[in-house]
C-alpha cells in the first residue's frame, strides 16, 4: 500500500516495561502474556491516517538489556520519533529514563520527537511512580506524556499516533528536509524495510518476544 510519508520509530527503555506489549497492541492489536525477553532489535509496521495522508509508521523495538545497549545505539540515527518507556510499578525503570534520554540526545537528531510512557498503568493498585511525577519528568525534558497499558490497550493507540502527528507538524512548518532520510523521514512509496544505517533489510531476522 503506498503512503504519503514513512515515519521511523525506536521503542527504548529498561527491560521488561513493556516494550515489545506495546508494538504488539499496536500492530497486532493483542496482548501476549507470556513473553521472552526481546535479544536485539524487532521490527513491526503499521499505517495509520493523520490529515487525510496515509502515513506508515516503520517501529524497531529494542533490547532493554545493557549489554544489547551499543546495538540499541545504531538505531536512534535516523529515526524520527522514540517512545521512552517505564513501569509505573517498577521505580527504578523510572529511575534510569534520564540515562536512556541521554543516550538518546547523543545518537538521534536534534528535533526527534520524544514520547515518555508509563506503561502497566492497569496495575495502578502496584504503583509506584505517580503520574505527576511522569507529567514532571516529561516536563523538564520536552516530552510528550501519556500513561498506558498494553495489556488493555488504553492510550496505545493514542501515543503512536500522537507521536506521529507531531513529526507530521513539524514536516509542516518546515522542521525537516524531508529529501534527508536521516530524519527518519521518507515521501511517497518505497519497497522494503530500511535498517538502522537506511539501508534495506527485506525482513525482520532479529528473535525474542514479548514485554523486553
Amino acid at each position: 500500500m503506498s503512503y504519503a510519508y514513512l515515519f521511523k520509530y525506536i521503542i527504548i527503555g529498561d527491560t521488561g516495561v513493556g516494550k515489545s506489549c506495546l508494538l504488539l497492541q499496536f500492530t497486532d492489536k493483542r496482548f501476549q502474556p507470556v513473553h521472552d525477553l526481546t535479544i536485539g532489535v524487532e521490527f513491526g509496521a503499521r499505517m495509520i491516517t493523520i490529515d487525510n495522508k496515509p502515513i506508515k509508521l516503520q517501529i524497531w523495538d529494542t533490547a532493554g538489556q545493557e549489554s544489547f545497549r551499543s546495538i540499541t545505539r545504531s538505531y536512534y540515527r535516523g529515526a524520527a520519533g522514540a517512545l521512552l518507556v517505564y513501569d509505573i510499578t517498577r521505580r527504578e525503570t523510572f529511575n534510569h529514563l534520564a540515562s536512556w534520554l541521554e543516550d538518546a540526545r547523543q545518537h538521534a537528531n536534534a528535533n526527534m520527537t520524544i514520547m515518555l510512557i508509563g506503561n502497566k498503568c492497569d496495575l495502578a493498585h502496584r504503583r509506584a511512580v505517580s503520574t505527576e511525577e511522569g507529567e514532571q519528568f516529561a516536563k523538564e525534558h520536552g516530552l510528550i506524556f501519556m500513561e498506558a497499558s498494553a495489556k488493555t490497550a488504553q492510550n496505545v493507540e493514542e501515543a503512536f499516533i500522537q507521536t506521529a502527528t507531531t513529526i507530521y507538524m513539524k514536516i509542516q512548518d518546515g522542521v525537516f528536509d524531508v529529501s534527508n532520510e536521516s530524519y527518519g523521514i521518507k515521501v511517497g512509496y518505497g519497497g522494503g524495510i530500511a535498517g538502522p544505517s537506511g539501508g534495506r533489510d527485506g525482513s525482520s531476522s532479529q528473535v525474542g518476544g514479548c514485554c523486553s
